[in-house]
């Protein structure tokens, strides 16, 4: 069983139930348009030929999306994929007709077809956007991008990087994309893990600085399973948000920064290497630092360093209150390879671990494998739900929240940041609270994709 605590040492050293309303049209753009389709690009050294992938207007990552806090987006999105698909917007409290989810949102769009997205982004911070119909399939093609929100006043920095971090399964003779995305380990185990490590789609970026420069890092983890564990070298950092959500004070990055597939967390970094050096992000595995992304310096940008960063201004939030009267679920998960699950609802029906293993699903939520006919809550809007949810498997699971934040609740009734994914290590029992303050049916999911595919699915509802 992987644990929290081994993460931080190493780094030291069925939907078609649901009524949806027939939203899809006829691929006619009345806004600016974001294609699905497929591209080759180059993702290994040159000696390599380029890799088949599916993009956004055919590039990896997709374009950035960026807009001012409060701004509208509208984007006809045309599907030129052999696969129905769809978009959503991680992180955004959408409305509900646009989050992207086939089946409980929308219908898929086919392939041929589109659909129009038209909603407001209310809050500032670093959020993406990605494949949500087979999406174990269309992420690990490359089906993502970053939508970036900026704040009234922007901070105190000199420039910013966005920097997507992702895990690629290549062949290693070819460079191309493995195609077998129902395998049973890595549904069973930790998920799709690549053999190839990138971010912004280079496995080899390389960024020039200056000495005392201050830089805005804004990191998203897009991969389909890994967990990436980073630090820096030849800067001073603080973390000043967590899935876009600010923090009430900016916390140093004085150990390991653990995120989880889903995930994102912006830094503030000062560039304290020399001219002639180079600065580090790095990633560590196996107690060991690999460079993840390269920051040359060169020059000086200023005589001296500032001070520790202004917190960001906050966003606005509905305070968790009333704990007390708060409408309590449960959620179990069990399942996967050295669990203890021994038989599970699946289409209705009680089936044995071994009949779950022969139909590919390996995870439950409360004994169901996959999405149920009735919510796991339901409550009218305003209402503040507290989930008490216990990892009964050896692996770890980032669970993503759509439509809306939360906040958990730690074991001396303290609140900790707003965010919208949790990554929750094996035997873990955590808490977590929020105002159902966005009306609709929110999906609730693990972002280890592969589990999401064989039964790690929920939903709530918000009336």
């Amino acid at each position: 069983m992987t644990t929290r605590r081994e993460f931080l040492e190493q780094g030291a050293a069925t939907i078609a139930a649901l009524a949806v309303p027939a939203l899809a049209r006829a691929a006619t753009p009345r806004f600016a348009e974001l294609k699905a389709r497929p591209a080759r690009v180059q993702l290994a050294p040159p000696t390599y030929p380029k890799t088949e992938i599916w993009g956004y207007d055919g590039a990896m990552p997709g374009p950035e999306l960026r807009m001012a806090q409060g701004a509208r987006i509208q984007r006809s999105f045309l599907n030129e994929l052999p696969q129905a698909s769809s978009v959503h917007w991680h992180g955004i409290r959408i409305d509900n007709a646009m989050d992207g989810v086939p089946g409980l949102t929308q219908p898929a769009v086919e392939p041929g077809q589109g659909f129009d997205y038209d909603f407001v982004v209310p809050d500032a911070g670093t959020y993406w956007y990605h494949a949500h119909n087979r999406s174990t399939e269309q992420v690990a093609r490359g089906l993502y991008g970053a939508l970036i929100v900026e704040e009234p006043e922007a901070p105190d920095i000199d420039r910013e990087e966005v920097l997507i971090l992702d895990n690629w399964l290549l062949d290693p003779e070819t460079a191309q994309i493995d195609p077998d995305f129902t395998s049973r380990h890595d549904r069973s185990h930790a998920g799709r893990r690549g053999n190839f490590i990138a971010t912004n789609g280079r496995f080899d970026l390389s960024l020039d600085v200056k000495q005392n420069e201050r830089l805005r890092l804004r990191l998203i983890n897009a991969a389909n399973a890994r967990i990436f564990v980073l630090s820096i070298f030849g800067m001073e950092g603080w973390t000043v948000a967590l899935d876009g959500m600010p923090l009430s004070e900016p916390k140093p990055v004085s150990e390991v920064l653990i995120i989880g597939p889903g995930q994102r967390a912006d830094l503030i970094v000062d560039v304290t290497a020399a001219s002639g050096e180079t600065a580090h992000l790095v990633r560590v595995e196996d107690q060991e630092g690999v460079s993840q992304v390269a920051f040359p310096v060169s020059g000086r940008a200023a005589a001296a360093r500032r001070g520790s960063p202004h917190p960001l201004p906050p966003n606005p939030r509905m305070d968790i209150s009333g704990m007390e009267k708060a409408v309590t679920a449960r959620l179990n998960m069990q399942g996967g390879a050295m669990g203890t699950l021994d038989a599970a609802t699946l289409d209705g029906e009680r089936k044995s671990f071994r009949q779950l293993v022969e139909a590919n699903q390996f995870w439950s939520f409360n004994g169901t494998i996959g999405m149920t006919d009735t919510p796991l809550v339901s409550v009218p809007v305003g209402e503040t739900i507290k989930l008490e949810i216990y990892n009964d498997t050896s692996f770890p699971h980032a669970m993503h929240l759509h439509g809306m934040h939360f906040r958990e609740v730690t074991k001396d009734a303290a609140l900790g940041p707003f965010r919208d994914t949790l990554l929750m290590f094996g035997g873990e029992t955590r808490t977590i609270a929020f105002v159902a303050d966005n009306p609709g049916k929110w999906l609730f999911h693990c972002h280890m994709l592969s589990h999401a595919a064989s039964g790690m699915m929920t939903w709530l509802e918000v009336t």
